[in-house]
């Protein structure tokens, strides 16, 4: 059996998504929900959902092994689900080509620091793209830069707003990153 830990810093309704989708699999298991905030909705759901969950704050996940120790013993993969800080190189080296990010637009477009959720979205807007999506990739050292495993494209249309835009690609969110994840780790 292999154990994914998500990391999440919001709402959690990818992570919630990605749980449901495994949690009939006699293959793949999630251990654990872990966030950078402690009152992040994402506990809630993991909560009703009966996974494991806790929060942590900057000193253990960038000035101890706290965080990467909890990783070693629960997890295989780590999948980042909505998280939003840089992980640190000590967990990049223990999970290489291990971890496993979605972004909302077509990398290299949108990418780096600041850019997720609904900057991305309006960003896209007003510059009058006519397509955007999804990006699942690895993660590297870098904001946004790891080696790309899928991406899946929307139409953007004229009149569509960031909201709009943010509906369709929540859509390809829900539609591919379990289904990537699995093969990712299957194929692993």
């Amino acid at each position: 059996m292999k154990r994914i830990v998500i990391l999440a810093s919001g709402s959690g309704t990818n992570a919630e998504n990605i749980i449901k989708y495994f949690q009939k699999s006699n293959v793949i298991a999630i251990t654990q929900v872990l966030s950078n905030k402690k009152d992040a909705k994402v506990l809630e759901r993991a909560k009703r959902l009966n996974v494991s969950s806790a929060s942590f704050d900057r000193d253990a996940f960038y000035k101890s092994d706290k965080v990467l120790d909890i990783l070693k013993t629960e997890a295989d993969y780590i999948v980042l689900a909505g998280f939003l800080w840089k992980i640190p190189e000590n967990i990049i080296e223990a999970f290489a080509n291990k971890i496993i990010n979605i972004h909302p637009a077509l990398l290299p477009k949108y990418g780096g620091k600041g850019m997720y959720g609904d900057n991305v979205h309006k960003s896209v807007v007003a510059n009058k793209e006519d397509e955007t999506g999804i990006t699942i990739h690895f993660v590297n050292e870098n904001y946004d830069e790891g080696a790309i495993i899928f991406q899946a494209k929307v139409k953007v249309e004229a009149t569509d707003t960031f909201e709009d835009v943010a509906k369709k690609v929540h859509q390809l969110e829900y539609e591919h990153f379990p289904t990537i994840i699995e093969e990712v780790i299957t194929k692993g």
